[in-house]
């Protein structure tokens, strides 16, 4: 069955077919949410917030082909409301540091990680969330424009100059 019969029949209240659809997205989603949020229970969270949303609203999504860019907008705004919660939740206890290793890696790569990581905090949070949907989640200009209600080509246009602030900061 293909994506688009799934969401159809999602649509008709059909928890198998949501289910498929999720094990489809669930490493995109994770992966995302991830990057974004740089912790492994926040992202853990904004996926579980952003399915079970999804779940809800499934019937509402009016084109079914139009599924990825509708459930990665739903995660765009939950991992909003996760960063809402953590600079509450700072404020609130003076948590210094969330953000955890995803894996345990060798100096080199944990190196290269922390570099990319600095570079990407170097980027506006706007800039940030393009490259992230660009690079982590393989959307392409057109469906981020969706997203994040830019047209398809200013989001080129800032992926680029995104790019290449990324490149600079790191050379």
């Amino acid at each position: 069955m293909n994506e688009k019969e799934l969401v159809l029949l999602a649509k008709t209240g059909d928890k198998n077919a949501f289910a498929q659809l999720y094990g489809l997205y669930k490493d995109r989603l994770y992966r995302y949410a991830f990057y974004r949020l740089q912790s492994e229970s926040d992202a853990e969270d904004a996926v579980q917030d952003c399915v079970v949303s999804a779940y809800i609203q499934i019937g509402s999504l009016k084109k079914p082909e139009a599924f990825s860019a509708w459930i990665f907008r739903i995660l765009y705004y939950a991992c909003g409301a996760q960063i809402k919660r953590q600079q509450m939740m700072r404020k609130n206890s003076n948590i210094d540091d969330m953000a955890n290793q995803l894996f345990d890696d060798s100096a080199e790569q944990t190196a290269l990680k922390t570099e990319l990581q600095n570079a990407l905090g170097s980027l506006k949070d706007d800039e940030k969330e393009i490259v992230l949907l660009s690079v982590v989640a393989g959307f392409n200009s057109r469906e981020i424009g969706k997203i994040v209600d830019m047209t398809s080509g200013a989001v080129r246009s800032k992926l680029s100059r995104s790019l290449n602030k990324m490149k600079d900061f790191l050379e």
